[in-house]
């Protein structure tokens, strides 16, 4: 059975890739995942608030005491010893490429142009084989129009485009009034890939303390249709590969993503809930399944089910929210 797919120009022995989290942290976890059989993993990211609070604090100990007596020269910080830039990050990827064969992905993530974009470079140079731009915006400024945060992703793509030659991929958020649009956008800027798509991780609210707090629960599988939808009426369409994220617990929800269109399939919480080993499960049940519906490669289904190939397109369209509505029979769901 022929597995192989190709993501941002690696040809890939099978579509399962790790998404970034705690399973890619370190370069024994990432050696773990690789022995299950993932064919890339995905780093966690280096934030720009991260890069940012390292300049501000940089800054504050340059100038402290700078107005002082010469004799006082000793209270300014060592220079030699003083880490002005992501070398942890920059550390965890020169380290995981030695550590594994399966191609790195490094990860930033940042609101808009800015400072934060220049380490691009210094991650390609620590090694990296690719660069996930993980663009994680909320326009929550009633002043500010859809097409401004629209090129806002396309000037951090073009910036960083133009600082390094290595693959980029772009993760984004679902939140867009044309996702075609932007995706056609991003792949002129020089991406070559779409990560669909970055959750919303929505705060909630204390009762007891009044506070603000954050919360986090694992995707399940119904969180896949949301990029199996986008993905399959893209594809084809937009010059760009396709990566999914979110829901891929199962063998059955990368099928249907890779029938959709994507070229890899993503997966961090199913790897939170059962370990590296589930690698190994889903590579497993994928080629049965395969073997059972007389599919011989991955290449084969990929995009079979897309808006471009099924017979009638509008079921990823408009006409699927009304038939849905319809379907709906509020005495079958309860039993009656």
């Amino acid at each position: 059975m022929n597995l192989a797919t190709s993501y941002l120009g690696f040809e890939l022995p099978n579509p399962i890739v790790a998404s970034p989290g705690p399973m890619t942290r370190t370069a024994d976890s990432l050696k773990r995942l690789e022995d299950a059989g993932v064919a890339a993993a995905v780093l966690p990211s280096l934030f720009e608030e991260q890069l940012r609070l390292e300049q501000e604090t940089t800054h504050h100990f340059l100038m402290e005491g700078a107005e002082s007596y010469g004799e006082a020269t000793s209270y300014l910080p060592d220079l030699h010893d003083y880490n002005a830039g992501p070398d942890h990050y920059l550390e965890t990827v020169f380290r995981a490429k030695q550590a594994v064969n399966v191609p790195v992905i490094a990860s930033l993530n940042g609101r808009a142009p800015g400072t934060w974009v220049e380490y691009a470079r210094q991650i390609e140079q620590a090694g990296a084989d690719a660069l996930e731009l993980n663009i994680y915006f909320m326009a929550a400024d009633p002043d500010q129009s859809g097409a401004e945060v629209e090129q806002l992703y396309v000037d951090v793509v073009s910036e960083v485009r133009a600082s390094v030659k290595m693959p980029l991929a772009v993760k984004v958020a679902p939140f867009f009034s044309s996702v075609g649009h932007l995706a056609k956008r991003l792949a002129a800027a020089g991406a070559n890939g779409m990560v669909l798509f970055n959750r919303f991780y929505q705060p909630d609210i204390d009762l007891e303390t009044l506070e603000v707090e954050p919360t986090l629960e694992l995707s399940d599988s119904y969180a896949s249709l949301l990029p199996l939808h986008w993905i399959a009426l893209l594809y084809g369409r937009v010059d760009i590969d396709f990566a999914a994220t979110t829901g891929v617990h199962r063998a059955e929800d990368a099928l249907k993503l890779l029938m959709s269109g994507a070229n890899v399939t993503m997966t961090c919480s199913a790897l939170l809930k059962h370990g590296p080993g589930h690698v190994a499960t889903l590579l497993r049940d994928l080629e049965d399944w395969m073997t059972e519906h007389e599919y011989e490669s991955v290449r084969q289904m990929q995009g079979s089910l897309s808006a471009r190939k099924v017979p009638d397109p509008t079921a990823f369209e408009r006409i699927n929210y009304i038939r849905t509505l319809e379907a709906y029979r509020v005495a079958e769901r309860n039993g009656a």
